[in-house]
């Protein structure tokens, strides 16, 4: 049995285009630490459902998600942002 070809998605207008790449925003600001007491810097990365939001719908870098995660992390904790969605 031959094997199966894949098609490939339909290109719009012909044209074959990457989607822009997303910047850090804390490597844009030169910022080397996360504070866990910013709450309005750390909800703009926790979604409705209070989701932490992955790398490649924020955009941030491997080492600021990290430290992002620990962030939220910390402030759940402490009761600054909340564990769930309200």
């Amino acid at each position: 049995m031959p094997p199966r070809m894949k098609r490939k998605p339909k290109k719009k207008d012909g044209v074959d285009r990457k989607p822009k790449r997303k910047v850090c925003q804390f490597c844009v600001d030169k910022i080397d630490a996360i504070d866990y007491k910013d709450t309005p810097k750390l909800r703009k990365f926790v979604s409705e459902r209070g989701k932490i939001v992955p790398r490649r719908i924020s955009g941030s870098c491997a080492k600021h998600q990290r430290a992002l995660t620990t962030a939220i992390k910390r402030a759940r904790v402490i009761a600054l942002l909340s564990f769930a969605a309200e």
